[in-house]
This record gives structure tokens, C-alpha cells and sequence, in this order.
């Protein structure tokens, strides 16, 4: 399935129904009188959070929605009905803003909440409302007033307890695939993943937990290379980020990623923090890794060492994952 995280989309509340002009004529009523009800109220334009949904594509084919407009009033001051609500499933994480003036409206965090972006339109008033003293037989009416209208750009923020961050071919992938029920692509090239993949983890007796696998970052990303900073938001909702670092990767690349990750928001690096030295299954370790890892481990980080393709390592670094949720 295609992975789209933003979308502009217009949404437009039901219009209110008219109120109607008419006076009562019948045969046991000589008096009649105006009695024209007043138009039903429109409908509204909701979304509603759903775990079903992933991705933002089906707004890709239908990008426009609008709610059932109000009936007329009646005679004998019937009331018309109120116009029916559309209610429009979002995936869980969806954020909202006014698509011009980028104003943040809301956001959907959880599966059945609900948020009304688009109010529907006031009924018109019939002219049974206008009768006074100076006037017993009003002809007018009050109109009806149009739903609101405007357009909206969502925003998709996946939600996930773990974030797997890391250079290209870091073995995020790999781990994923290993310690969840994800099964994102895995190659032995630079950005073989192109979206993030969620899986969900379920390690000895703990609740499961939910793990996303964040395309790789490359140095220069905050200057618009390579996938640039695209993805980085998805990590945004994460408790604890999991940075990936193959063992042949020198001190130097670690701290420049962290750089790159700083660039984006330094709040990031404040988040719990889990550093995992992956492929320990090749021999080609880097000179410097033990000291960065020492470094690391001083600075009150956790470090694992492990393999994705052997195993070894998985287990401790599950428990003690399961420690900083």
C-alpha cells in the first residue's frame, strides 16, 4: 500500500434549510394565520480516529466532502429535519490545519475521537416567528445561512512506543522484522526503506508494544539530501528512540547523525534514548567503536550489541527496551 502522510482536502457543512412563508386556510381554522416552520439546521463534517487505517492515500481520490444540508420548514410550523453529519475515518495521529494559514486545528490520537472541522449551516425562520402587534400577518422569512467551508491540510504523525532511528543499511530494517510481525523490504543498498513501517512487538509476558522503522537518514539531510528530514516527524510520539549504528561505522558518523537529528529538533535528543551496535555478525568491526561506546554508556545511555541475522543480543536488548516503556 502507497504511504501518504499529508494531504490538502476541503470540507463543507450541510447549508441550513429555508424557512418558508404560508398561512393557515382551513375549513375549521377561519382565523388561519401564518404558520410557515422554520429550515433544519445542516449537518457537520467530523473525523473520526480509526486503528484501520495506516496511510492518508484514500484522500488522494476523493479529496472533497460535504455534509446533507438542512430541509425547508413545513407548514403548520414543522420544523425541517436536521441534515445527517458526515463522519470521515482518519488514521490515529492525523493532525489538522487551515491549509492557508496553517493554523493548527486539532489533532486525532486515539481510535473512536472525534473533532468537527466544518459546522453546519442555522436553519432559515419561518414567518410564524415575526407575528407582533403591528403586524399579525408577516410574509418574510429569515434565510438560512451556508455551512461552514474551508480547507484543510492533514497531517499524519504515526504513533508508535519505539521509533528505530539510523544511517541507511544500519540494519533498522532487520531488527524490525526480527523482533516484530513487520516485514518491511530488506536489501543490502542504501534506502530500502522508502516509508515508515510499524510492527507490533510481543516479548515474554509484556504488554505488546508498537515499533516504527524510520527511513535512514545521510549526512547533509538537513540541507535537503538524500530523503532529507521527511520522516522525522513520525518519531515525534515515540517514548523511546532506538538509534541504530552498524559496527563498522566510525565515532564520527554517530555524532554527525545526532547532528542531523539536532537539526531538526533538539527536544529529540532529550527523548529516552537506546543505542544498539547491529551486525555484530561481521568481523569488520571499527576501530573507534569501542571507545565511542564506552562514551556512550558514560553519558547514561543504554548500549546493545546484537544481530538480527543470528539473534544474539535480541533478548537483553528486549528486556531492557521493555524497561524505559
Amino acid at each position: 500500500m502507497k504511504f501518504v502522510d499529508s494531504v490538502i482536502i476541503s470540507v463543507k457543512g450541510g447549508d441550513g434549510g429555508m424557512g418558508i412563508s404560508h398561512f393557515k386556510r382551513e375549513k375549521f381554522s377561519p382565523l388561519g394565520g401564518p404558520d410557515g416552520g422554520d429550515g433544519g439546521f445542516g449537518g457537520r463534517v467530523l473525523f473520526s480516529g480509526t486503528h484501520s487505517l495506516s496511510t492518508l492515500l484514500d484522500f488522494r481520490y476523493k479529496s472533497s466532502f460535504e455534509a446533507e444540508s438542512g430541509a425547508p420548514g413545513g407548514t403548520s410550523l414543522k420544523s425541517g429535519r436536521k441534515g445527517e453529519d458526515l463522519i470521515v475515518s482518519v488514521p490515529c495521529g492525523t493532525e489538522f490545519y487551515d491549509s492557508e494559514t496553517r493554523e493548527f486545528l486539532g489533532e486525532i490520537t486515539e481510535p473512536g475521537q472525534q473533532l468537527v472541522l466544518a459546522r453546519g449551516g442555522i436553519g432559515g425562520k419561518g414567518n410564524h416567528r415575526f407575528v407582533n402587534a403591528q403586524n399579525q400577518a408577516p410574509t418574510f422569512t429569515l434565510p438560512a445561512r451556508p455551512g461552514e467551508q474551508r480547507k484543510l491540510l492533514l497531517e499524519l504523525k504515526l504513533i508508535a512506543d519505539v521509533g528505530i532511528i539510523g544511517y541507511p543499511n544500519a540494519g533498522k530494517s532487520s531488527l524490525v522484522r526480527k523482533i516484530s510481525n513487520a516485514r518491511p523490504k530488506v536489501a543490502d543498498y542504501p534506502f530500502t526503506t522508502l516509508v515508515p513501517n510499524l510492527g507490533v512487538v510481543a516479548h515474554k509476558d509484556a504488554a505488546p508494544f508498537v515499533v516504527a522503522d524510520i527511513p535512514g537518514l545521510i549526512p547533509g539531510a538537513s540541507e535537503g539530501k538524500g530523503l532529507g528530514l521527511t520522516f522525522l516527524k513520525h518519531i515525534e510520539r515515540t517514548k523511546v528512540l532506538v538509534h541504530m549504528v552498524d559496527i563498522q561505522s566510525s565515532a564520527e558518523e554517530y555524532w554527525s547523525f545526532l547532528k542531523e537529528v539536532e537539526n531538526y529538533s533538539a527536544d529529540l535528543l532529550n527523548r529516552k534514548r537506546v543505542i544498539v551496535f547491529s551486525k555484530t555478525d561481521t568481523e569488520d568491526q571499527h576501530p573507534s567503536l569501542e571507545a565511542l561506546a564506552e562514551t556512550i554508556k558514560e553519558q547514561g545511555f543504554p548500549v546493545y550489541f546484537l544481530s538480527s541475522l543470528t539473534g544474539q543480543g535480541i533478548e537483553p536488548f528486549l528486556d531492557g527496551l521493555l524497561k524505559d516503556l
